[in-house]
């Protein structure tokens, strides 16, 4: 592969990961929850890393084809993200908690998992992304590039949740007030989030 693809792809990817949605509001509330942002991230990261094997296998050109089944994958993580922002909303996580710690680490990976595997926007990012960073004509087979870059966007998007999760954790572990705003905005970035799926839908 040509280093000036693998770069122009690593820029893309990058702005994406910066750009503040539900894996963000969702790693600030395991930091502000105390040691739940590793299970967290590993949760997220498991939901991406699903949808770039989907997507390399093939499966997910297949899947684009087939509305109903588009929809009902929008259907069910809209609805997942919408409960959990209620819940975050409702019961905003504070550094106080941390000493009983909500939820196992099982359970956070699992949220995690859900929440960026049941995210059509993640899949249909790597199915519009991926195909277009690779080189028919390059040594390496389509399959092998499109895999060498979504584990790069994996490894970046690693890194920066992982800071943003301590980050969340170092600032608003001394200011109980700040964190349970910080918590209920989280909340209402997945709701937002959620709405503009169910919108699309009944559009």
């Amino acid at each position: 592969m040509e280093m000036s693809i693998v770069a122009g792809f690593w820029v893309v990817s990058f702005l994406l990961i910066m750009t503040p949605g539900a894996d963000w509001a969702y790693t600030i509330s395991a930091g502000i929850n105390g040691r739940r942002v590793v299970p967290a991230v590993i949760g997220l990261m498991s939901g991406h890393l699903l949808a770039t094997l989907i997507v390399v296998a093939g499966v997910g050109v297949v899947i684009a084809r087939h509305p109903l089944a588009l929809t009902a994958l929008t259907l069910a993580g809209a609805l997942y993200l919408l409960w959990l922002g209620v819940s975050l909303m409702r019961h905003p996580a504070a550094p106080e908690k941390a000493q009983g710690l909500d939820g196992s680490w099982n359970q956070w990976a699992i949220k995690g998992l859900c929440i960026s595997g049941m995210n059509p926007k993640v899949f249909l990012l790597f199915l519009a992304l991926l195909p277009q960073f690779t080189d028919p004509k390059g040594s390496w087979s389509i399959a092998m590039q499109m895999s060498a870059l979504g584990f790069m966007h994996l490894f970046t998007c690693t890194l920066v949740y992982l800071l943003v999760g301590y980050g969340a954790r170092a600032v608003l572990t001394t200011r109980p007030q700040a964190a349970r705003v910080v918590s209920r905005a989280s909340g209402a970035i997945m709701v937002a989030i959620a709405a503009i799926l169910l919108f699309e839908q009944l559009r």
